[in-house]
């Protein structure tokens, strides 16, 4: 898993930092990416980046505010101009609906693959056999989600040291074993996996929340997550302004992310009254309470690896 900045700025655009959009990077796992909002300029910022609109497979919008929105239309329009046929699935707050059918009313043009929208409600919004994605309502002035993508405990490794001790030859059925099954050979004999394996690799799991002031709704949903990204939109000094607007402060996210026990903490969604030197003021008061913790700026990449 990998997350790849493609705008972290609030409200407009600066020099420095485009809209939201993050994109979550599952190559390795499925293939593919989503895309978390899109701002204004989502799709030129992907012309600087390694992500491709073939490979697109979900759009997870925040919110409905237009620096989180205003890009997915290009996006959408984009994909189909380059003649992409794999589905896309869209998830996101009520009235997600109405926005995406007004663009393909006036669009005039059909789209060149499948495309499923989904307003969602808290709770379970996607599962498979690979990972889940869950939503809860944060607190802003309008409904905003974070969304908790969990990947599924992975089988063990095959212990082939132990398979050559015990003088098992090798088998086309040691897939299935290493996949979790216990297995017969020709001869017989019965492998069981839990013999033959090493424990379950975890999950990585990754948080990303839309625009919020303080609330247990993160904590709750960012429990022990491997990475939770939260928006920082202004400095602790300014924290009356930040929370009568809906948003919270770079000590905020400190805050949440000690209280989730996550791992790492990247801050995001800055103001655009924060230049290059008063965007690090602005890690430096989240380090202070939590020094795991990024600063993102566009095109900035995090890898999840294994541990």
């Amino acid at each position: 898993m990998n997350l790849y900045f493609l705008g972290t700025g609030a409200s407009v655009p600066t020099k420095q930092r485009n809209m939201t959009s993050i994109a979550l990077q599952l190559y390795q796992e499925r293939g593919t990416f989503f895309l978390i909002d899109a701002g204004e300029g989502t799709q030129h910022q992907m012309l600087h980046s390694p992500l491709r609109l073939s490979r697109l497979e979900k759009i997870l919008i925040t919110h409905m505010h237009g620096d989180h929105i205003l890009g997915l239309p290009g996006v959408l329009g984009s994909r189909a101009t380059e003649g992409v046929t794999k589905p896309l699935t869209i998830y996101g707050p009520p009235g997600i609906q109405s926005f995406i059918d007004f663009f393909l009313t006036i669009r005039k043009s059909g789209l060149t693959y499948p495309l499923t929208i989904v307003e969602v409600q808290p709770g379970v919004i996607f599962e498979d056999h690979k990972m889940i994605i869950t939503a809860k309502q944060l607190a802003h002035t309008i409904p905003s989600y974070g969304y908790r993508f969990q990947e599924k405990d992975r089988p063990g490794e095959l212990l082939q040291q132990k398979l050559k001790d015990d003088g098992i030859a090798q088998s086309p059925l040691f897939s299935r074993l290493k996949a979790g099954e216990d297995v017969t050979l020709p001869n017989g004999q019965t492998l069981h996996s839990e013999t033959y394996t090493g424990p379950p690799k975890r999950g990585h799991s990754v948080v990303i929340c839309g625009d919020t002031s303080p609330t247990p709704a993160v904590i709750e949903l960012a429990q022990q997550a491997d990475v939770l990204v939260h928006e920082s939109t202004y400095a602790h000094h300014e924290h009356v302004k930040a929370l009568q607007r809906g948003h919270s402060t770079a000590s905020h996210a400190a805050q949440t992310a000690l209280a989730a026990k996550v791992k790492t903490l990247i801050i995001t969604h800055i103001s655009a009254r924060y230049d290059e030197n008063a965007s690090l003021q602005l890690l430096l008061e989240a380090r202070s309470l939590f020094p795991h913790t990024y600063l993102a700026n566009d095109h900035f990449s995090y890898d999840i690896g294994d541990e």
